[in-house]
């Protein structure tokens, strides 16, 4: 599978980005996508995943209630809206596919990166 992060940037504390993920090589609608970040020295994280029907969501603790996970179908493409951002925000954001029964996929793209100032 194929990805392709797009939108992050620089932003001021409490302000909004929204990124975006285009897959290709799979049928999008079958699989589930997910948000991760690495920040400077820590681990990789997943923020954020959808389910590939759009039927279910899931947020890490840090970003309830601030990101909202959302996938275009018809596009191959999820989003990840983030509002209310904080300094903690900042790292590079990835996402990943996982097929939703077979969970094969799982590559990794590039990743965007989003820096938030305090």
């Amino acid at each position: 599978v194929d990805v392709v992060e797009s939108g992050g940037g620089l932003v001021q504390s409490g302000g909004s980005l929204r990124l975006s993920c285009v897959t290709s090589g799979v049928t999008f609608g079958h699989y589930d996508m997910m948000w991760y970040r690495q920040a400077p020295g820590k681990q990789r994280e997943l923020v954020a995943n959808i389910t590939h029907d759009a039927g279910a969501t899931y947020y890490s603790d840090a970003v309830k209630g601030r990101f909202s996970i959302s996938r275009d179908n018809s596009k191959d493409t999820v989003y990840l809206q983030m509002n209310r951002m904080k300094p903690e925000d900042t790292a590079v954001y990835y996402c990943r596919a996982l097929h939703f029964v077979a969970r094969t996929g799982g590559g990794w793209g590039q990743g965007t990166q989003v820096t938030v100032s305090a």
